[in-house]
C-alpha cells in the first residue's frame, strides 16, 4: 500500500484483516485493551500506545471496535486525525450512530464513510463483502481495493445507506439465529429435537436442518453478545423508521442469553414422509 493505513481496535476483524492482507508495518494499530498486543505483534503492524500515535500520519482509518463504541471513538479521536484522512466506519452500528460519528469526524477535518460488513470475517477474510456510502465513498473504494479488499461496491453518496442495508438485513440474519436457538430449547426440553429437525428437512431442503441449527446456534453462542449489541442498533434502525421492533428486541434478549452457553442436542436423522 502508498498510503498508510491505521487500525482503531484490533479484535477479530482488525487482527484477520492485517494477517490476510499482509499489511504489517503498512498498518498503525491501536486497542485499548493492551492485551491485543500479543496479536498486534503475531500480525507484524507497528503497535502503538495510543490513538494519537496511530492516526497522527494516517490517512485511511479503519474504525472497528465494538457497536457501543463506534460513536465514542469517532467523538474521541476525531481530533487526532490527519486533516483529510478517510475514517471508514466499518462497525455493525445504525444509520442515525453513523450519521452522528460522520459529524463529529467532518467538524475536525475528516473525511467520514460509512462501511458495511455483510458476512462473518471468518473465513471469508478480504473477500467479505463491503458495502460503502457517502460523500467520499469513491475514493475509500479505491484505497479499501488498494489495501487488499477484494469484494467492495458503491451503495450511494448518503451516509447511513451502507448501514441500513446492513441492519435491515441482520434484522433476517441474527433473528433466524435467535428463533432457532429458541426452537432448539423447547425442542429439547420436550425431547421432540430428532421430530422436530426431521419434519423441517422435510418441508426445506437447501440444507440439512441438523446442520443449519448446529451452525445458528454455535454463532449465538460464540459471538451472542456482540450480535445483541448490533441488534440493538437494528431495533434504533427500525424506531427510526417508525416501526415497533417486536420481534427484534426479543432477538437481543435471546442472542445475549445465549453468549457463552451451550444447547446439549444430540440428534439423529429420521425420515419423515
Amino acid at each position: 500500500m502508498e498510503s498508510v493505513i491505521a487500525l482503531i481496535g484490533f479484535g477479530e476483524a482488525g487482527s484477520t484483516f492485517a494477517k490476510a492482507a499482509g499489511w504489517e508495518s503498512a498498518a498503525l494499530a491501536f486497542d485499548i485493551n493492551p492485551a491485543r498486543r500479543a496479536v498486534m505483534e503475531e500480525a507484524g503492524v507497528v503497535i502503538c500506545g495510543s490513538a494519537e500515535d496511530a492516526l497522527g500520519d494516517a490517512d485511511e482509518v479503519l474504525s472497528l471496535v465494538t457497536a457501543d463504541s463506534a460513536l465514542p471513538a469517532a467523538e474521541d479521536y476525531a481530533g487526532l486525525l490527519k486533516p483529510g484522512a478517510l475514517w471508514c466506519d466499518m462497525n455493525s452500528v445504525a444509520p442515525d450512530t453513523k450519521r452522528a460519528a460522520a459529524k463529529a469526524i467532518e467538524a475536525s477535518g475528516g473525511r467520514y464513510v460509512d462501511v458495511a460488513v455483510l458476512a462473518p470475517v471468518n473465513p471469508a477474510r478480504m473477500n467479505v463483502p463491503l458495502l460503502i456510502s457517502g460523500a467520499h465513498a469513491a475514493e475509500a473504494e479505491a484505497r479499501l481495493q488498494a489495501a487488499g479488499f477484494a469484494k467492495t461496491r458503491v451503495v450511494g453518496d448518503e451516509i447511513g445507506r451502507a448501514s441500513a442495508i446492513k441492519m435491515i438485513r441482520s434484522i433476517m440474519v441474527k433473528g433466524i439465529e435467535a428463533l432457532t436457538a429458541e426452537m432448539m430449547l423447547a425442542a429439547t426440553k420436550a425431547g421432540v429435537v430428532d421430530e422436530v429437525l426431521s419434519s423441517l428437512d422435510a418441508s426445506e431442503k437447501a440444507q440439512s436442518w441438523f446442520d443449519r441449527a448446529e451452525y445458528n446456534v454455535e454463532r449465538m453462542t460464540t459471538h451472542g453478545l456482540r450480535r445483541a449489541a448490533e441488534m440493538e442498533e437494528s431495533c434504533k434502525t427500525l424506531e427510526s423508521l417508525g416501526i415497533e421492533p417486536v420481534m427484534t428486541s426479543g432477538t437481543v434478549k435471546r442472542q445475549r442469553e445465549q453468549a457463552g452457553k451451550t444447547i446439549a442436542f444430540n440428534a439423529k436423522r429420521t425420515e419423515v414422509a
